[in-house]
C-alpha cells in the first residue's frame, strides 16, 4: 500500500479554489496544491443533467492525513456534497515524497 494519496475537488470559482486550498495547505493537511482551471464538467445532478465550468484542486498528502483533510474540504466548500476523491501516488521522486512526509506532519500542540 502507498503512503501518499492526490486528493481532487473542484470548485465553482477560482477565488474559493486559492481559498480551499490555502487553508488546507496552511493547516498542513497538505503539502501543496495546483489549482487547474476552468476545467468543462459533465455530470449528473439532482435528476438533472448538466454542464459547467469548474476550478480543480489537486493537493498532496499522506494516506494517513487524509480524513482530517477531506473533514476539512467538505467542512470549508462551497458546495454542499463536493466530489472529493483521493487516488494512491504509487510511484514519485524520492525528494518529492519526503517533501510531503515533512509538510504533513501534524502541527505541534
Amino acid at each position: 500500500m502507498t503512503d501518499f494519496v492526490q486528493v481532487s475537488t473542484a470548485t465553482p470559482t477560482r477565488e474559493q479554489a486559492i481559498e480551499l486550498a490555502q487553508s488546507a495547505v496552511k493547516e498542513r493537511l497538505a503539502a501543496g496544491a495546483q489549482i487547474v482551471g476552468p476545467v468543462t464538467s459533465v455530470f449528473w445532478h439532482l435528476g438533472e443533467f448538466g454542464t459547467g465550468d469548474e476550478w480543480q484542486l489537486l493537493l498532496k498528502t499522506r494516506v494517513e492525513r487524509y480524513p482530517a483533510l477531506e473533514a476539512h474540504l467538505l467542512k470549508h466548500h462551497p458546495w454542499d456534497n463536493p466530489e472529493v476523491a483521493a487516488v494512491p501516488i504509487v510511484a514519485g521522486g524520492e525528494a518529492c515524497l519526503r517533501w510531503v512526509s515533512e509538510n504533513t506532519q501534524s502541527p505541534p500542540d
